[in-house]
């Protein structure tokens, strides 16, 4: 019992510090407290070796001297014999590109004798990070060069034990029974330089046995060994221990943890400009009633001695529902301004609700990809765009479609052709979320078909490709609910699927030896790399995990897989693709028509499990492709009704401006949104148009990280939510497993660039930008199409790539296929009627405009140069609108043909040229690129630097526990700067900065900045 005091405290100091407001989504969204994204892998050693983390790194059971044995205190454990022979292997690559590390395993030592290792993870079979019970030496373990002893872990009792190698704090520490029992500093050590990472290397990692060539192995008994990629902290250790041992009452008070160590600063520390503040005037704003007015996050200040200061960042409160608004007259919002005393004001007066009341009608339209190519720059350089569509267009080239087809095969029982393998990762033979890289391969193949004009015998590859792709899953999804032989037994209505043969219920067990094959009793048009019990377990209120009655968000995995066969559809004509989304498309319909509104409701709130991607979009574009109503009433069905309308009765909601996705799940929700914004292109209900509009607003303004990612919560502990409250980015954000998940900007940009085609506002334009070039083209690794999960922003960070070979794919890599398959695809836009021309971006690029007959190159170095040339040839008469950028406040300079033309152009609107255009004529667009600060909004001395759109990152030598601080010119920050712009290269006090998108080893893209 004494022993439990210490943890017992720190859990209740952990109680008492409970964070207050957002309520978290049901399911398994953080163990022990911790986020799931910072869990590598989980070997419970109940029944088998087996990751029950969601990255399926499996271990596998070496020799015979091992039994699973009931235990007092775990229920079931492995037993070690200690015979020399019997350990436990997992594999190789799983500590490939991680930056700390934490092991955490329970362990029962019925021997200390010849000093067998715990865990021995080695590099071409030399011992490089261990923790082994030496006997009369206590607990020993080692990485690298350095080593750490402590008391030994007692005999014939268990122990948790937890080593943690912490690279930012250079320390290397264990714990015994959640106590820290030694602990090394300064430790120089690198995991890049200890573990190779890769498939098919050397490194040997083992559990129970040292890599050296003796005979030691453990005598023990072993439960539940973790590996985390963060380094773990005393609290973390402390629910990890004490959740294992007192799991009830752990259960009950974990709820919404806030992880700390995040540098705090006293309330004297500058905060930017906001020294020099000294008032913000009352505002007046207007809304209807029962709308929450859009209050306007930056707002005029007066600054002291006339300093010309910018716009103020003001921090208004965020209500939970639409109760002030309800009926018509004036009310007060006191904000505050981060740093100061200041509390402005804004007087609200509601008016009566106009029942007129409309969304605005889609007035643009894209090119497609085939009219738009990507070029060399002014210097006939290649740019970061072509380098990382060739990355991409030539890995896809050479994948085996086979793979990719292999758990679909797999699913329906049929024979692999050969030379087919199966993917790793999310797409591995047990992972519940199979087949959705397959769904995001089909969407590659279509862009990448179509972007391939450039080069006819690349288009012929990828056409071959989506051609047999659509035949093999025709094949199958035309096997579903027909008889496996002529006049046998089948089920073809959606409603009867039994569930499979000997099993009395439904379960989502996909093993070699679990899975159900019987296609035949699977509804007519089933298709998905799995059977139907995940979709019927949902239904019936099934949670989100690894075990056989959990399921892994079945809804999207198919949004992939119907988006891909419709981009296939639409870039090649094939109708046998139209075909299968549509047989899906009617099995979903029947099932989801008959499910209570409130279970539905129900569903789409469940954390990871009802996640649908973006269902409710594919659906409505089915109905659009086919003139089918029924379709889009099914789209409807995915109605997020608490996030959309607040309840049932759409009393508040994100329709109303009512913020009703903090603390959730970012990229459950996003696509979610663009669903809506897919409803209204046919429904006009103006209803769907607000929830989108007003998310985008909130996402971008007060959940957004300066490189365009809007997810990184350390409140709700979970790096893919958002803040468990807006305009927090620094009290409840900068997760330490990460953020700024990469599908998520990848979908705020496809939700941007939709909007933008109903509502030409440049701010979407804006963050469009800011998204491209700091997020997804820095997603990239340097020399292989490998690419970001989530992106860290802490100080002295570094990048982690996966998936250069495309073999194994998290949702980030699925979705690193379609952004570099369509880089082109908004740096113009046309008027519906095509009397308008719109050059959103400034990039190298040839648009063939084939409806007007008309070809306009782009020739640019933007943005190494801040000027480009628009060359037109062909003749008419269109309007000319170039997006003048919110940060060109130096000036927007045109000349036509050579001369001047007189404009006014305002930061962050559309400039329009409207002229007769012939043969030959050259605009010139010239935006002088200057140095701006982004700050925090919270913290506002913790900011980003910029020149002109592109994050510049201070290029780090080596981990950092704090913000890298610098001190600039208070009136120019320029003066503090020096380097050369025309290779976006800088540097202040010795450090250089550099793009983000050209930055690969450790970075600060957040700085400590003092004005002066």
């Amino acid at each position: 019992m004494k022993r439990l005091k210490p943890i017992v405290a720190i859990i209740l100091a952990l109680w008492a510090w409970s964070t207050k407001g957002v309520s978290a989504q049901s399911g398994d969204q953080m163990l022990d407290g911790i986020g799931e994204t910072g869990l590598i892998a989980r070997y419970t050693l109940e029944e088998n070796a087996k990751d029950w983390s969601r990255n399926n790194l499996h271990g596998n059971i070496q020799g015979s001297g091992y039994e699973f044995i009931d235990d007092e205190m775990f229920g079931k454990v492995i037993a070690l014999s200690g015979d020399g022979k019997t350990y436990i292997t997992i594999p190789g690559e799983l500590l490939a590109g991680e930056e700390s590390l934490s092991i955490s395993a329970w362990v029962y030592l019925r021997s200390a004798e010849g000093a067998a290792p715990l865990f021995d993870f080695g590099k071409n079979g030399k011992s490089t990070f261990s923790a082994a019970p030496a006997g009369d030496n206590g607990f020993m373990a080692q990485v690298g060069a350095y080593n750490t002893n402590s008391e030994a872990a007692a005999l014939n009792k268990w122990n948790h034990v937890v080593v943690v190698i912490n690279v930012p704090e250079k320390s290397f520490a264990t714990y015994l029974n959640a106590e820290k029992v030694s602990e090394v500093k300064d430790v120089e050590v690198e995991l890049k330089q200890l573990f190779d990472g890769r498939k098919g290397n050397d490194d040997q990692f083992v559990i129970g046995k040292s890599l050296a060539a003796n005979n030691a192995s453990l005598d023990a008994k072993l439960h539940d060994f973790r590996i985390y990629r963060i380094p773990l902290n005393g609290r973390q250790i402390g629910w990890i221990n004490f959740s294992a041992l007192h799991k009830e009452e752990a259960e009950e008070m974990m709820r919404n943890r806030q992880e700390a160590e995040l540098q705090e600063f006293p309330e004297t520390t500058p905060q930017l400009y906001n020294v020099y503040l000294t008032e913000v005037p009352t505002i007046e704003v207007e809304t209807e009633v029962g709308f929450l007015p859009r209050l306007p996050r930056f707002v005029k200040g007066v600054y002291s001695n006339n300093f010309d200061g910018p716009e103020v960042r003001v921090l208004w409160p965020s209500p939970e529902d639409n109760s002030v608004v309800q009926k018509p007259g004036k009310y007060t919002v006191t904000g505050r301004v981060a740093g100061t005393a200041i509390q402005p004001k804004a007087i609200v007066t509601v008016v009566e609700h106009n029942h007129d009341h409309a969304a605005p009608h889609r007035t643009l339209e894209a090119f497609n990809l085939d009219e738009v190519q990507l070029t060399a720059d002014l210097h006939n350089h290649e740019t970061k765009f072509m380098e990382n569509r060739d990355k991409f267009v030539k890995g896809l080239l050479v994948t085996n479609p086979d793979n990719f087809l292999y758990m679909f095969r797999n699913a329906f029982g049929q024979e692999q052709p050969a030379g087919a393998e199966p993917l790793g990762v999310w797409d591995s033979q047990e992972t519940k979320l199979r087949g959705h890289a397959t769904g995001h391969y089909l969407s590659a193949l279509a862009q990448a078909y179509s972007s391939a004009a450039y080069d006819p015998a690349i288009q012929t590859g990828f056409a071959q490709k989506m051609e047999y792709m659509v035949n093999t899953l025709y094949e199958l999804s035309h096997l579903s609910g027909t008889p496996k032989t002529a006049g046998g037994e089948s089920v073809s209505d959606p409603l009867a699927v039994p569930p499979g043969p000997g099993k009395v219920d439904f379960d989502s067990d996909l093993s070699e030896d679990g899975i159900r094959t019987d296609y035949w009793n699977w509804g007519k048009g089933f298709i998905s790399a799995y059977p139907p019990d995940q979709f019927i377990m949902l239904e019936h209120g099934a949670k989100y995990g690894t075990d056989n009655d959990k399921v892994w968000a079945p809804y999207y995995t198919l949004h992939k897989i119907l988006a891909g066969l419709m981009d296939i559809y639409e870039v090649s004509g094939n109708k046998k693709a139209l075909d299968i989304v549509e047989g899906m498309g009617d099995w979903v319909h029947a099932r989801l028509s008959v499910v209570p509104t409130e279970t539905l409701i129900s569903i789409w709130n469940t954390y990871i499990a009802g996640e649908f991607g973006g269902m409710n979009e594919a659906l409505a574009r089915l109905s659009r492709l086919t003139n089918e109503p029924r379709y889009l009433e099914t789209a409807k069905l995915f109605d997020n009704i608490r996030v959309f309308f607040g309840d049932a009765e759409h009393s508040h909601g994100l329709a109303k401006n009512v913020d009703m996705f903090r603390g959730l799940h970012a990229n459950q929700h996003i696509p979610q949104i663009m669903g809506a914004l897919e409803i209204y292109r046919d429904s006009k209900d103006p209803e769907y148009f607000d929830i989108a509009d007003n998310f985008w607003n909130k996402a971008t303004g007060d959940y957004m990280y300066s490189i365009g990612g809007v997810a990184g919560a350390r409140n709700p502990a979970n790096a893919e939510c958002f803040t468990a409250q807006p305009a927090t980015l620094y009290e409840n954000g900068f997760s330490v497993g990460g953020q700024n998940e990469t599908c998520a900007t990848y979908n705020m940009l496809k939700l941007s660039r939709n909007l933008f085609l109903y509502n030409q506002q440049a701010e979407l334009m804006d963050y469009y930008e800011r998204g491209l070039y700091n997020h997804i083209l820095a997603s990239v690794d340097e020399d292989s199409p490998a690419n970001t999960y989530h992106v860290p922003l802490r100080a002295g960070s570094v990048k982690q790539f996966s998936n250069a070979d495309m073999d194994g794919f998290t949702c980030c890599n699925g979705t690193a296929l379609e952004s570099n398959t369509k880089l082109q695809n908004s740096i113009y836009f046309r008027s519906a009627d095509n009397d308008a021309l719109y050059v959103n971006l400034y990039v190298p690029s040839i648009l063939k405009w084939t409806d007007k007959d008309i070809t306009l190159t782009q020739t640019t170095a933007y943005p190494k140069e801040d000027h480009t040339t628009l060359t037109i040839n062909g003749r008419g008469k269109f309007d000319l609108n170039v997006r003048v950028p919110h940060w060109a406040t130096k000036g927007f300079f045109v000349t036509v043909n050579g001369k001047k033309q007189e404009v006014k152009a305002e930061p962050g609107t559309y400039l329009t040229i409207s002229r007769k255009w012939k043969d030959g004529d050259k605009v010139e667009l010239r935006m002088p690129f200057h140095f701006y600060l982004e700050p925090v909004m919270d913290q506002q001395n913790v900011a980003s630097l910029f020149y002109g759109p592109v994050l510049l990152a201070a290029q780090e030598d080596g981990p950092r526990k704090e913000w890298r601080k610098v001190t600039l010119d208070a009136d120019d920050i320029s003066k503090s700067i020096s380097g050369d712009p025309q290779k976006l290269e800088f540097e202040i006090d010795g450090v250089v900065y550099k793009p983000f998108y050209e930055t690969y080893g450790r970075h600060s893209v957040y700085l400590d900045v003092t004005l002066k």
